[in-house]
């Protein structure tokens, strides 16, 4: 009897789940799970029993981990730590080998998983696909693909982003455009960024026929983390435009572009929206507007469920295009 017993014991321990990250908080209260990442403000701790879970920095007493973790107490340079060790409050330790070191958690200002090349190497994305056919007195067909990807080390960050769409009524093409856009930022510090950024479009059947902008301005963070981000930039813009007719047009312009996106019900549903607003400094009456907005349900976790809106609004002396255009489709992330 007594083996059995024994042997049911070990059998328990074996399939019971180990959490390898603890966390303390000032308060007294104590934590387990899987620690994810830190940003500079929230600690976002992974739990099976209430999913992601973001913890204030300054409520904090100290941590601990089993986890490889790279430690950043600066904006460019980190240090592997192979565990963290619990310390006194207000502290933590690092444990490399023989040289374990103790640090504030005030002077920690991210934590994550050190990347196999580029240890703080942070690359987000998706891939959005939308078809609609409609087969009734008019038969339509809709295709629309976007992609987006952000890839963030260190003080660097590249954002890129490409689109396509076309659609088919009656099998005679009504819209047949593409874009594609790449931007660096570079950081100065925790919120403000420099951006540069090329941009072209292409429209095979509005009047408006190719739109290149080159691009310039400065930026600002209001907050980058595990469950969401927000930036906007003021540009000074050279744009060159190409129509239909084969007219051309360049000028210079300024505009204001943002990114926001916030992950909500634990991280399953996230909230998006991009977009510019463009003012020609020539001719007062001129402007742009493209925009979207959309929601973004998790159905695995690569893969979701999205529905988006989308404006693009071009108002010039020598052209105008007004276009809105709504979709539901299939995605994948990263």
């Amino acid at each position: 009897m007594f083996p059995r017993t024994l042997l049911c014991l070990a059998l328990s321990a074996a399939v019971t789940p180990v959490l390898a990250d603890t966390v303390w908080l000032k308060n007294g209260d104590r934590l387990t799970g899987t620690i994810k990442f830190f940003d500079g403000t929230k600690l976002l701790l992974e739990t099976d029993y209430g999913g992601s879970i973001p913890l204030s920095w300054k409520k904090i007493a100290t941590l601990e981990s089993d986890q490889e973790l790279l430690i950043k107490e600066g904006q460019i340079s980190g240090e592997r730590a192979k565990s963290l060790l619990a310390a006194e409050s207000g502290k933590v330790t690092l444990a490399n080998g023989d040289a374990p070191r103790t640090i504030e958690l005030a002077s920690i200002q991210q934590i994550m998983k050190p990347k196999p090349l580029v240890e703080d190497l942070v690359i987000t994305g998706n891939i959005d696909a939308a078809l609609d056919y409609k087969r009734a007195e008019n038969d339509t067909d809709d295709y629309d693909i976007d992609f987006k990807t952000q890839m963030r080390h260190g003080l660097w960050r590249h954002n890129a982003t490409a689109g396509y769409n076309r659609e088919l009524r009656d099998d005679v093409v009504t819209t047949d455009n593409w874009s594609t856009e790449y931007a660096l930022d570079r950081f100065i510090d925790e919120h403000w960024f420099w951006q540069g950024r090329l941009e072209y479009k292409r429209d095979k059947i509005e009047d408006l026929a190719r739109q290149r902008t080159v691009g310039t301005g400065p930026g600002y963070q209001f907050w980058d983390n595990e469950l969401g981000a927000f930036s906007v930039a003021g540009l000074v813009n050279r744009g060159d435009y190409e129509f239909a007719n084969g007219e051309k047009d360049n000028f210079y312009s300024l505009s204001m572009k943002w990114d926001y996106n916030r992950y909500l019900l634990g991280k399953t549903v996230e909230l998006f929206s991009d977009g510019e607003i463009g003012k020609p400094l020539a001719n007062a009456a001129d402007y742009t507007f493209d925009a979207a907005v959309g929601l973004r349900y998790k159905v695995t976790d690569w893969a979701s469920l999205n529905v988006k809106a989308e404006r693009d609004l071009v108002n010039g002396s020598e052209g105008e295009l007004d276009e809105t255009r709504y979709s539901l489709g299939f995605g994948v992330g990263w």
